[in-house]
């Protein structure tokens, strides 16, 4: 499982000459793009709760693994935040996260110190807040030093279970959607669709693309960097199991995947966006700081900047040929607020 999520992005990579067609090929990035990304989070979230049932110790190198797994695939799919994911908030119930005011932590630690029956599982527990489920709860559970390993071992041992399942169950109804119904809208758009023609289906998918680089540069670079006189690496996403820039890896290459697919039949746009994705990765990785820890220190607080800047740059090409390119604009979308 250590390299699944590598090996899977690279078979899923766009070819490097598509037909000689100025239009994108919806059809092919459902069953290309989209499908695949859906189908890997569902069979890593169901072996992730098949791991916990079988051993549910917070540091269980089986289980550990199987999470990491999961989680990898959800981040390779989660700029695809429309349709399915966004039924009944499953997005969020997968990934609450950023959580600005620790929701959190203090949630599960109400569980665990009343030993809450709703931990025992079932389809009760989609009732419990939405910050006590997912990836990011199960976060605390797994890597924290003071919720691992806080109260009742039994209970804790249940609610990972609980949460495991709840992720599973999530991640399966997200694909059943796509496979069933929404696949077949974003294919063949008619009047009285939730897609009335191409030109929204391509809109769709290309928001995919820039909501992707927002939440990347702003967000899981962003909050991290803070300000320069208050840098804040203690809000890095998923630092307890060591993950922050892994996310930004995976994401990048995934977003990239969908905007080359969106980019063809255009060499030049092609190659423009394939170098700054390959920068951008180049510079993560020179970085060598999987938390941002190094924020803190004003020469490698520059590196992070950096990085920060190369996603900016692909989001102006995206903006300014890649939109123009297949005739439509990012418009509004969830970071945007009211």
């Amino acid at each position: 499982m250590k390299h699944l999520l590598v090996t899977f992005l690279l078979t899923c990579a766009p070819v490097l000459a598509f037909a000689d067609d100025n239009a994108p090929d919806i059809d092919g990035i459902v069953s290309d793009h989209i499908l695949p990304r859906f189908a890997m989070l569902s069979e890593t979230s169901a072996d992730l709760s098949h791991a916990a049932a079988q051993e549910c110790r917070a540091d269980a190198p089986e289980l550990r693994a199987a999470y990491g797994a999961a989680f990898d695939a959800w981040i390779a799919a989660s700029h695809l935040r429309f349709g399915p994911t966004e039924v009944d908030d499953r997005a969020f119930a997968l990934a609450f996260w950023p959580d600005s005011r620790g929701a959190t932590p203090r949630v599960l630690s109400d569980l665990i110190a009343t030993e809450d029956p709703v931990a025992q599982g079932g389809e009760t527990y989609s009732d419990v807040s939405i910050a006590a489920r997912g990836f990011y709860a199960l976060e605390f559970l797994l890597y924290d030093p003071g919720l691992s390993t806080v109260g009742n071992a039994d209970f804790r041992c249940t609610l990972v279970r609980t949460i495991t399942a709840d992720i599973a169950a999530t991640a399966a109804a997200i694909l059943a959607d796509w496979e069933t119904r929404y696949a077949d809208l974003l294919r063949t758009p008619r009047a009285d669709g939730v897609y009335r023609t191409e030109q929204e289906a391509l809109q769709e998918m290309f928001k995919a693309v820039t909501t992707g680089l927002q939440f990347t540069a702003d967000t899981r670079l962003g909050r991290p960097l803070g300000t320069f006189e208050r840098p804040r690496p203690m809000r890095a996403e998923a630092r307890r199991s060591g993950r922050s820039a892994r996310h930004v890896a995976i994401s990048l290459a995934s977003v990239e995947d969908l905007a080359l697919r969106l980019a063809t039949g255009n060499a030049a746009l092609r190659e423009r966006l394939g170098d700054q994705f390959a920068r951008a990765q180049s510079r993560l990785k020179a970085l060598d700081d999987p938390i941002f820890a190094s924020v803190t220190a004003p020469q490698t607080r520059l590196k992070v900047e950096v990085i920060q800047q190369s996603v900016n740059e692909i989001r102006s090409t995206v903006s300014d040929r890649l939109g123009p390119k297949i005739g439509v604009y990012a418009g509004f979308n969830a970071l945007d607020g009211d």
